[in-house]
């Protein structure tokens, strides 16, 4: 025997099923809906329960209407993966108590697709949304009068508030740890060019090299674009060749995830063969084989300051155009001194 379990064969529960259920009127219960005058205590009460016991809710469309403002922030993301997660979840835990619900959107297009953002913007902006953050843009361009935040945004020039951790720093505390371990042939795996965080740990890693006195291989140089699957075929030219480096330093946790996929392919053991290192401290980087050494942002702290900065901006209050948190290292068993030196 089958269930049927789709909820969308359920007829949806009107304002007028609440007014004849509770023996009032619709007006009644518009009034108690939107919070107006009017209504005495002990209907109020009656109303309130119907709408509990049916599960009434009201349209955003309508009381946007009604108005001006829906009391939902949209968080939008041209894909959902690890790093996208953990900051919708620190975005989720910071909405509690605000008075406004989070509506987490998804095109579907991929971080490929130049402009996504302004397209999901416009379709939910004025009728669905109060405001929005943005994570990862490729564009900084908003839709004029739409309160938006940036998550680690595009390099160049914007006018919205931003939030970010310290790349800079976070790329040239992974490169030492690789130096001082004693590598000396270390590769580098680059994310998307187009962000300021990618710029930023390539920027970071040359300082730690420089810094160090050891010259960077521009050989040992390759992009990933950020996503794993990208990063398999830059990864493998890195370590498919015979004077292959001894040491990698990706960019983020599923570009270095990707490096320890083509190892495998490759019978190289991490860290005998190869020590490898990651950003970002998603879940996933202590669960592979082995555990990944990485730089750690605070993401779910990161989504939380967004939202505490959207909820600010759709207030009219006055904001800090940028906020960056800390980063920091985290050591796990996907490095060691290289065998010879």
């Amino acid at each position: 025997m089958s269930y049927d379990h789709r909820v969308d064969s359920l007829p949806r529960v009107k304002m007028a099923d609440v007014a004849r259920t509770a023996g009032v009127s619709v007006a009644t219960v518009s009034k108690v809906v939107n919070g107006r005058y009017g209504v005495s205590q002990r209907t109020l009460e009656r109303v309130q329960e119907v709408i509990a016991d049916l599960g009434y809710e009201a349209s955003l469309g309508a009381r946007s209407l009604r108005s001006a403002r829906t009391n939902v922030l949209g968080i939008l993301v041209a894909e959902f993966e690890p790093f996208s997660a953990e900051l919708l979840k620190g975005a989720g835990n910071a909405v509690t108590s605000t008075g406004y619900e989070l509506l987490a959107y998804s095109g579907g297009g991929g971080s490929a697709e130049v402009g996504w953002e302004r397209r999901y913007l416009s379709r939910l902006s004025g009728t669905l949304i109060d405001g929005a953050i943005i994570v990862t843009p490729t564009v900084v361009e908003a839709r004029p009068g739409v309160p938006v935040v940036a998550v680690d945004p595009h390099a160049g020039p914007t006018g919205m508030p931003t939030v970010d951790s310290d790349n800079l720093t976070g790329a040239e505390l992974a490169t030492r740890h690789l130096v001082e371990l004693g590598h000396r042939r270390i590769a580098f795996l680059g994310g998307r060019l187009d962000l300021a965080s990618a710029r930023l740990r390539d920027q970071g890693f040359r300082n730690a090299m420089a810094e160090a006195g050891i010259s960077v291989d521009e050989s040992l140089v390759g992009m990933g674009d950020y996503r794993r699957g990208a990063s398999q075929e830059p990864a493998r030219a890195l370590l498919d060749r015979p004077d292959r480096p001894t040491a990698v330093f990706a960019a983020n946790d599923l570009s270095a995830l990707a490096v320890l996929d083509v190892a495998h392919e490759l019978g190289l053991s991490v860290p005998g063969d190869l020590s490898v290192i990651g950003f970002d401290n998603v879940p996933e980087s202590a669960l592979s084989t082995p555990p990944l050494t990485t730089v750690a942002q605070p993401l779910q702290a990161m989504g939380a300051e967004a939202l505490r900065l959207l909820v600010d901006l759709v207030a009219g209050k006055d904001v800090e155009t940028h906020r960056r948190l800390p980063t920091e290292l985290v050591l796990r068993s996907s490095t060691a001194p290289p065998r010879q030196v």
